[in-house]
């Protein structure tokens, strides 16, 4: 036995193959004569006994089958007598089918559990993580609170002091928060909303749909149905849900940087950057009840998810999981805010191009275009049939992405027709999404949000107009271009440049994956460190894609830096902690001195430990020194003229004036009005430049006649409007109505006009005929002037 195991092992030796000694499927018998073969091993065996045979069924691997047979006969074939192969039957099909099932099942490498220490490592990890999250996001609501309380004194104050606090359309949203704690119920309070004919003189509204009053009707039910009536005050509760949701706004952001770069050190840095440049991330200081404060929240959890969804090692319930919170928040999202839809269509963009440039997958891309179709057909429906969600350019795109869908064929990728159905796809597409969204708005009457499109067009130059409202639009400073404190103030916290950085790194790796992939170059199905390719990650294309389209926006309207900015801080905190993207940056560098994989590891652990300890060192002094100063909100003549109204004026009596100081009637008197400061109607604005008159060189007769078409029984008269030196001249209200009347000159070749009656809010103060006709003064005081609009008018001097 030991002579026939020497002639194996010789064997062995003289051609690579491995032996078994059971017999098998295809396995050949081999006779050997009486001369030994070569190698050290057929010379034992010849010296042994020669004539004895080798034993029977002697297996080879079965990735040598084809070569045996010619490489044992040339071995074999010169030297020693010749050596008769002879193969055995083939067994039948099935058991040739068991063997080569038995034969891949032993192949499939068997999963080793990982040993206890590393379990335990990622858990603590995950934990940490996880607690600095949510102890951040409670920390920064704190912090909300805390500097809220400071700012105005608020635990000080009267209710009426309070609530002048709440300015403009922030008034409006809280008024109707009132008005829902004061119904009888539920259900009376809701239809008290839909059909509104309390607020706005001779209009009835559905507020609920109109003003998107849906946060307003979740803080009124969750108050009265959670008993916190018998513990806090209305106000209390109301603002502590906003601070609340600014608080899982910080986290979701601290979760998707730590998602794209693998450690919470990341979510940190993106929390302090948040909060540092809060001038430029949120407008929660300024006004707290508004529909960006209650619905960014929901969007940046629509991104935590969706960021988890499109990672390519995902296992099946961590996707369940960010599909289903993916859903719950875009819907939530949609119902939170009207301008919601144009957010998604945004990112709708990202994802297309994403997927046209085949970083990932389609099917993950279009579940998440069905999400949009179920959250745009249900927000239909729930804001009661709402026609804006039909004929708006989410909808088309995504009903052209589903029929381009429908339309493709399978085509070898890479190969040149492919290419060529690409870029069709893309052109059939773009051309799918204008039409529909042309046809739809063919056969759906739609009013919202038709002013837009107008400021748009005056905003880029395409037209021109004298019209007050889109001129008083565009002197708004949050729809102005970025000024350059915008940048000096991201600069000095070192944001911006960090972000700069991270965004051409990210940026030249993609054009670098999708370049191989013009090219038919296969991408890996796992990216490792050492490959230094981020941009074969998908959720991190999706990122950059996502946020240049928002940051070119920032850049013509200042207004959506509050969109904008918390994505560069998470953006920038993802980079500089991830060692993937200077590992990235040392494979273009070519780097030999030093490894780079240990330089990455280093920097990203170096740079915002750097980072973090600079800002600690110079911006968190401020910050304690915000909350310890003691601030007060001071408006003595606000509260005098609110405090007359109640006591004074009768129940039915109707005000007009400038909108932002309606809306503060509104809540603190609840008197009707004639405007309010919203700008999504057009009737409303059409009141709104027709009150505005009342600060132009017009007749007495002529603003008489305004304010009686709208019923108004009182006019105030605000000084701060009638003398204002503003700093932009030709931004002043009463600038702008000139250039609207044609009482000044716009642009050269525009003719003037000459008034002859002089300013309306000028002459009727000096109380002399025929202004006293029409109008008499009731009260006054440093600010205001009211006025009692006279139903029988005398015209005696």
């Amino acid at each position: 036995m030991a002579e026939e195991e020497g002639d194996c092992r010789g064997v062995q030796r003289a051609n690579g193959c491995q032996w078994s000694r059971e017999g098998g499927a295809g396995a050949l018998e081999v006779w050997v004569g009486a001369a030994g073969g070569r190698g050290r091993g057929g010379g034992r065996a010849g010296r042994a006994g020669r004539s004895a045979a080798p034993r029977r069924g002697l297996r080879r691997n079965s990735g040598e089958r084809s070569k045996w047979p010619e490489v044992l006969s040339a071995e074999l074939g010169s030297k020693g007598p010749p050596v008769e192969l002879r193969q055995r039957k083939k067994p039948k099909s099935s058991e040739n089918k068991e063997s080569a099932k038995e034969e891949k099942i032993s192949d499939i490498p068997i999963p080793e559990r990982a040993p206890k220490h590393v379990l335990f490592q990622r858990f603590a990890k995950i934990f940490i993580g996880c607690l600095a999250a949510v102890t951040s996001g409670m920390m920064y609501a704190l912090y909300l609170s805390a500097y809220h309380e400071r700012k105005f004194w608020f635990s000080n104050r009267q209710e009426l002091e309070r609530e002048i606090t709440f300015q403009g359309d922030s008034a409006i949203y809280y008024s109707y928060y009132k008005d829902m704690l004061k119904a009888p119920s539920f259900e009376r309070g809701v239809y008290e909303l839909t059909h509104n004919n309390k607020t706005v003189s001779l209009k009835t509204i559905n507020a609920v749909q109109q003003m998107s009053l849906y946060p307003e009707l979740i803080a009124s039910i969750l108050y009265q149905a959670t008993g916190s009536n018998e513990i806090i005050e209305p106000v209390y509760f109301y603002i502590g849900i906003v601070f609340g949701l600014q608080g899982i706004y910080v986290t979701a952001l601290f979760v998707t940087s730590w998602l794209m770069s693998g450690t919470w050190l990341a979510g940190m840095l993106t929390v302090a950057w948040f909060v540092i440049n809060r001038v430029d991330t949120t407008r929660i200081e300024y006004s707290i009840p508004l529909r960006e404060n209650w619905a960014l929240p929901y969007f940046a959890c629509q991104i935590a998810a969706l960021t988890g969804y499109l990672k390519s090692n995902l296992n099946t319930y961590g996707e369940r999981f960010c599909y289903l919170l993916m859903s719950a928040s875009t819907y939530t999202f949609m119902m939170m805010w009207e301008y919601s839809h144009y957010l998604l269509f945004l990112q709708a963009i990202s994802l297309f191009l994403l997927d046209t440039f085949s970083v990932e997958q389609s099917d993950k891309v279009y579940e998440v275009y069905k999400i949009y179709i179920f959250s745009l057909f249900l927000g239909y429906l729930l804001q009661f049939e709402n026609p804006a969600l039909l004929v708006s350019p989410l909808l088309s795109l995504v009903a052209a992405l589903m029929l381009a869908k429908c339309l493709q064929l399978n085509v070898k990728k890479g190969s040149f027709v492919a290419k060529i159905i690409k870029v069709i796809n893309f052109y059939l597409v773009c051309t799918l999404t204008i039409t529909l969204n042309i046809i739809m708005k063919m056969f759906v009457p739609h009013k919202e949000n038709g002013h837009m499109l107008k400021f748009l067009e005056v905003k880029f130059g395409l037209n021109m107009t004298k019209n007050f409202t889109m001129n008083w639009l565009l002197c708004q400073e949050s729809l102005q271009a970025p000024s350059q404190d915008f940048f000096l103030r991201l600069t000095q916290s070192s944001l911006l440049p960090f972000y700069i950085l991270v965004l051409i790194i990210c940026f030249l790796s993609m054009l670098q994956v999708i370049f191989r992939r013009i090219n038919g170059k296969s991408l890996k199905e796992t990216v490792t460190l050492e490959d230094g390719r981020i941009g074969e990650r998908p959720e991190i294309i999706y990122h950059v894609i996502h946020t240049i389209l928002l940051g070119s926006l920032a850049m013509v309207i200042e207004g959506l830096k509050y969109i904008w900015i918390p994505y560069v801080c998470m953006l920038a905190a993802f980079g500089v902690c991830s060692p993937e993207l200077w590992m990235t940056l040392f494979k273009w560098l070519r780097l030999r001195t030093v490894h780079p994989i240990l330089l990455a590891l280093i920097l990203s652990m170096a740079v915002p430990t750097i980072i973090g300890l600079s800002l600690w060192k110079e911006f968190f002094p401020r910050l304690m020194t915000e909350l310890m100063e003691l601030q007060e909100f001071y408006d003595p003549d606000t509260v005098e003229l609110m405090t007359w109204i109640k006591r004074q004026a009768p129940v039915a009596a109707v005000f007009a004036g400038s909108p932002q100081l309606m809306g503060a009637i509104k809540l603190c008197t609840g008197w009707m009005v004639t405007s309010l400061p919203l700008y999504n109607d057009d009737d409303l604005l059409k009141r709104n430049e027709n009150i505005y008159q009342i600060y132009s060189k017009r007749s007495a007769e002529d603003i008489y006649k305004i304010l009686t078409s709208y019923k108004a029984n009182y006019l105030i008269v605000e000084d701060a409007i009638c003398n204002e030196v503003g700093p932009m001249r030709g931004c002043r209200v009463k600038d702008l109505l000139d250039i609207a009347n044609g009482h000044m000159v716009c642009e050269e070749g525009d003719k003037l006009t000459y008034s002859k009656y002089g300013r309306f809010c000028h002459e009727v103060k000096i109380n002399y005929s025929p202004y006293v006709n029409y109008f008499t003064r009731v009260y006054w005081n440093r600010s205001y002037f009211v006025y009692k609009i006279n139903t029988v008018i005398s015209f005696q001097s």
